[in-house]
């Protein structure tokens, strides 16, 4: 008798773990998708476009003020807007700089001659990754809840999956066996399932931390002192005096990003003493008309909801420790894509044997989706369609 409801219990617990994994497989995996390859979209573009491109040297590195300088000669009728320093050594220093009207302009400079290598508009493979995978191209209202409930699901898969599979512990080593399509992506869906069982986890409570922010549970963001007389961004040696101000008051602040506002002055943010926090949770503000502190901030001083809140993305994506984490996350995410896949593999297969063939296992697994395999077609393809309107802008 208990043995029957144990049996019992363990099927309730697959049907879960199937309807989860398969009913919105096609949105899962292509969230999943973009996501992966969203950690490596930087190099991807940087790939993809030769300006992007710096050597590393040996000699002192181009100041901050002759690389704001390069940024607007290069762009005489736009305002500067952010400078960010390079993402590794054979990246280039990127700024944006404000048109007036659109998107900003992207603008490359070398980060040890400070010379301008090219220029390009917003679109880019970075933009098109991030807010496909973030909010599929719609009003973030809307898009950034629907893919994070994705969350909710992961956390089914992962618990449904752990208890229908039986002494779990013991399939670490456990090979894939030969045979059949079905039993290979059985086997892979296992194998893959445990090793990543800390990565699902991860992803799953950091969606799921999106996901309470858009609903209103988001930290409270520091505010910052506003300027008495709006100037013009400062360029050359006056933005030098000003980084040389701030590193006198912050000697470890590791400056990642400059912002060139007319509200808060010159803003810079970067990497201090505070771990796993992005740039924005440290750096200062001062007055560009006499080089005053008006705002620091530091990410040690954090609260713990703020504390969470910064470490969401450092630890969804893998950035907090550079091209060996990213190569981590990359590999498990890519890992998790295709636990996606084989999940409805299973599915039609074992099904395509039940029916003797009677139907392929491709129509067998999109029946089995039912109307949601419209619904995440449809929502793959209108992400698509609004591409172009949602990260073009200036050319």
């Amino acid at each position: 008798m208990a043995k029957a409801r144990n049996k019992k219990g363990r099927s309730l617990w697959w049907r879960v773990h199937s309807w989860a994994g398969l009913k919105l497989a096609i949105f899962m995996t292509f969230v999943l998708a973009t996501g992966t390859l969203a950690v490596f979209a930087h190099e991807i573009d940087w790939l993809v476009t030769p300006a992007m491109r710096a050597s590393p040297q040996d000699g002192p590195r181009a100041s901050w003020g002759a690389l704001a300088a390069a940024a607007t000669k290069a762009e005489p009728h736009g305002r500067l807007q952010t400078l960010y320093a390079p993402i590794d050594p054979w990246f280039t220093v990127e700024a944006w700089v404000d048109m007036g009207k659109g998107a900003p302009r992207r603008v490359y400079i070398d980060p040890w001659t400070g010379e301008v290598t090219g220029t390009h508009g917003w679109a880019n493979v970075h933009r098109f990754l991030r807010q496909a995978h973030r909010h599929l191209m719609l009003p973030t209202k809307i898009g950034i809840p629907l893919v994070s409930s994705l969350a909710l699901l992961l956390l089914a898969s992962l618990v449904t999956g752990i208890v229908t599979y039986k002494k779990w512990w013991r399939g670490f080593f456990r090979l894939p066996r030969g045979g059949d399509a079905r039993r290979l992506s059985g086997d892979l869906h296992r194998l893959g399932g445990l090793w990543s069982l800390w990565f699902v986890t991860l992803i799953a409570l950091t969606g799921v931390w999106y996901l309470v922010e858009t609903l209103g549970g988001n930290a409270a963001v520091p505010k910052l002192a506003k300027v008495e007389t709006p100037l013009p961004a400062p360029t050359g040696a006056a933005l030098d005096r000003l980084i040389a101000a701030a590193r006198r008051v912050r000697p470890g602040l590791d400056i990642r990003e400059i912002r060139f506002t007319e509200d808060n002055g010159i803003v810079l943010l970067g990497q201090d003493r505070a771990w796993l926090v992005r740039d924005r949770a440290n750096g200062l503000t001062m007055d560009p008309a006499d080089g005053q502190v008006l705002t620091a901030l530091d990410g040690g001083d954090l609260d713990v909801h703020q504390r969470i809140s910064e470490m969401a993305d450092p630890l969804h994506f893998g950035t907090f420790g550079g091209l060996a984490t990213k190569v981590i996350w990359f590999l498990f995410g890519t890992v998790l894509t295709g636990m996606s896949v084989t999940g409805v593999i299973i599915y039609a297969k074992r099904l395509e044997r039940a029916e003797r063939h009677q139907r392929t296992a491709g129509r067998i697994a999109w029946a089995g989706m039912g109307a949601w395999a419209y619904v995440c077609t449809a929502l793959v393809i209108l992400a698509l369609l609004l591409t172009p309107g949602a990260i073009g802008g200036a050319s």
